[in-house]
């Protein structure tokens, strides 16, 4: 970036109404790093403390450089944030101004923290000078505290409080999000650090190598003791966990060369061809029979790959999977540390790992792994069991919630991005979604798309961790923000939309194609299915009917009201999924339909 120096202001930003600072700014100089960095969007919600960040962007975006996208929310505004960051690899950056700004971020930023999103929430604060006098909204340790608070939910977490302590604190935070594990990071700024004046506006540290840089270590001992337990161990199972995803194409040719079968986390189902020969469902919330019966079918070694065994991942802790036939295979360390049962861990970084595990398996002797092998033959394996398949092919009214997900699969193209908010909606489409792909497994898809797969390149996200509702809304317009070519559908309660709902006028703004589906059943399904379950009162779960459609139709937005299969199946996808703009589709579900939510309920202890 060119340095930006008082007498070199763009002529645009001399228009009538804006007052430019006699030189530019500590704000300017945040803005320049992120913008060396890649960094398109800021999303945010605008206020006092957080102003001169605002007019820095403002003069960025007329020099063509980033620019806000204002939230409704500010925990939107970080949902958007960790979207943007998951689907393009980049920092997902979010703002807010001090005080209950501050605090709105904090459940945001929260789950950034626990499904381990690199991503920089900047805060401002009063100007240091009237600190400890009852400043509107202070929330450092002179008034409630909200500073402190991010402590507990971040890698960094830094206050600056001289203007010669921004640049250096600025890069700690931007290196500290992209450390393993990644995570978020918070600045806390007061006004009048970010009004500083600067000579120019030049970064002083060069980032974008540093940042670019990541570590392929590995453990070479291991790795060759584990290529020796795969050539002597007939029976294999992997587990693909959502650390997996710029390593996905090397753990499906290792399936090839051992005749592994495999299963996934739920939030690793998008890295992957949910109808190649080897797989075998979901493991974990929502998951598959088949999957449960693969890892109970005595395997001689079970490999597990970037997953952190957490309570909705791993069945809630199935004693099948968590014993002595593990591998664990990871670069995250805290991840290692949930497997202490292993009989073995191989820390590094996974892609390497399995290249490497490639590289020898092939340099051996093709009789050494094959000769296992072909003491088996063929190999049988269940296919992927669904819990109700004719409630899946269901034409019954209401419509089933799992011919809602087989019609999503069948009319959404290959390349459409799902998200879908914790819940019943979660387990819905964790179970049920299947598209029709896709990228893997040597099947091309439809209309010659291609794709490059990296780490970013999923088609369904979920979260396995904190799971706050409403996160799939703002997560869908971060993700359509940095992937505009590509139609998103987000998957969604009613509960869920009732709390965050307002971020739908953020992809009317933007003019964003983005589908939002509604699972409408007057209930917090998940809370009502699991009362039910255990036997329990039935009480707070009941929500009034309501036309979501007439809400859309207020704000400008196209709705659509399903109660049927038919329905359904009669609107126009492909107008759907090319409109520059959102579009919401109410579905009165079957809210009788019992989600597969077994695992949670043995985690309550409540099941009966």
């Amino acid at each position: 970036m060119n340095g930006l120096t008082a007498q070199a202001i763009h002529p645009d930003e001399q228009h009538a109404g804006t007052v430019q600072p006699a030189s530019p700014e500590l704000a300017d100089l945040l803005i320049a790093y992120l913008e060396q960095i890649g960094v398109e969007y800021v999303f945010g919600v605008p206020g006092g403390a957080i102003e001169p960040l605002f007019n820095a962007m403002a003069r960025s975006q007329r020099r063509g450089g980033l620019r806000p996208v204002v939230a409704r929310h500010e925990a939107g505004a970080a949902f958007m944030a960790d979207g943007y960051a998951r689907e393009t690899g980049k920092l997902g950056v979010c703002c807010a101004t001090s005080g209950p700004g501050a605090t709105n971020l904090i459940t945001g930023v929260a789950c950034a923290h626990d499904n381990n999103i690199p991503l920089l929430a900047i805060s401002g604060l009063p100007a240091l000078p009237s600190f400890g006098r009852g400043a509107l909204q202070e929330s450092t340790s002179t008034g409630v505290d909200a500073f402190s608070m991010f402590r507990h939910c971040t890698r960094y977490n830094a206050m600056v409080s001289h203007a010669s302590q921004f640049e250096r604190k600025v890069a700690n935070a931007l290196l500290a999000a992209h450390q393993m594990p990644n995570g978020p990071v918070h600045l806390a700024i007061p006004l009048d650090i970010q009004r500083s004046p600067i000579p120019h506006v030049t970064p002083a540290y060069e980032l974008t190598t540093l940042l670019g840089n990541k570590t392929l270590l590995i453990d070479e001992r291991a790795v060759w003791e584990l290529k020796n337990k795969l050539q002597c161990a007939p029976r294999v199972v992997f587990l693909v966990g959502a650390g997996c995803g710029e390593a996905i194409e090397a753990i499906m040719e290792l399936t090839k060369m051992t005749k592994a079968l495999f299963v996934t986390t739920p939030d690793a189902k998008g890295f992957i061809n949910p109808r190649h020969p080897a797989y075998c469902g979901v493991f974990g919330f929502g998951g598959h029979l088949s999957a449960n019966a693969l890892l109970g079918s005595a395997p001689d070694i079970v490999l597990a790959f970037g997953t952190g065994f957490s309570e909705l991942i791993s069945g809630g802790w199935c004693g099948s999977l968590l014993n002595n036939l593990l591998v664990h295979i990871d670069d995250n360390q805290e991840n290692l540390m949930r497997s202490p049962m292993a009989q073995m861990h191989v820390r590094g970084d996974i892609h390497t790992v399995c290249e490497r595990l490639i590289q020898w398996l092939t340099a051996d002797s093709p009789s050494a792994i094959q000769g296992a092998r072909d003491l088996l033959g063929d190999v049988h394996h269940p296919q992927v069991i669904l819990q109700d398949q004719e409630s899946y092919d269901s034409d019954a009214t209401p419509i089933k919630p799992q011919r809602l997900m087989k019609i999503l699969s069948e009319r959404c193209p290959p390349h459409t991005r799902f998200l879908a908010d914790i819940g019943n909606s979660m387990v819905w489409a964790a179970h049920y979604l299947q598209p029709r792909d896709r990228r893997l497994g040597g099947v091309a898809p439809e209309g010659g798309f291609s794709e490059r797969r990296s780490g970013n390149a999923s088609w369904f996200r979920v979260i396995m961790d904190f799971c706050p509702m409403g996160w799939s809304i703002g997560a869908s317009v971060g993700v359509a923000c940095g992937n505009p070519k590509y139609p998103v559908v987000c998957i969604t309660g009613d509960g869920a939309y009732l709390m965050s709902g307002q971020e739908i006028t953020v992809a009317i703004l933007e003019k964003l194609t983005v589908v939002f589906v509604i699972l409408n059943d007057s209930a917090l399904g998940m809370v009502k299915h699991g009362q039910r379950m255990a036997k329990a009162e039935r009480i707070g779960c009941e929500l009034p009917p309501i036309d979501y459609c007439k809400i859309a139709d207020a704000m400008g937005v196209p709705g659509h009201v399903i109660e049927s299969p038919q329905e359904l199946e009669a609107l126009d996808f492909d107008a759907i999924l090319h409109r520059k703009g959102p579009t919401l589709i109410d579905v009165r579900i079957d809210g009788e339909e019992v989600p597969p939510i077994g695992v949670r309920m043995k985690a309550l202890g409540t099941l009966k």
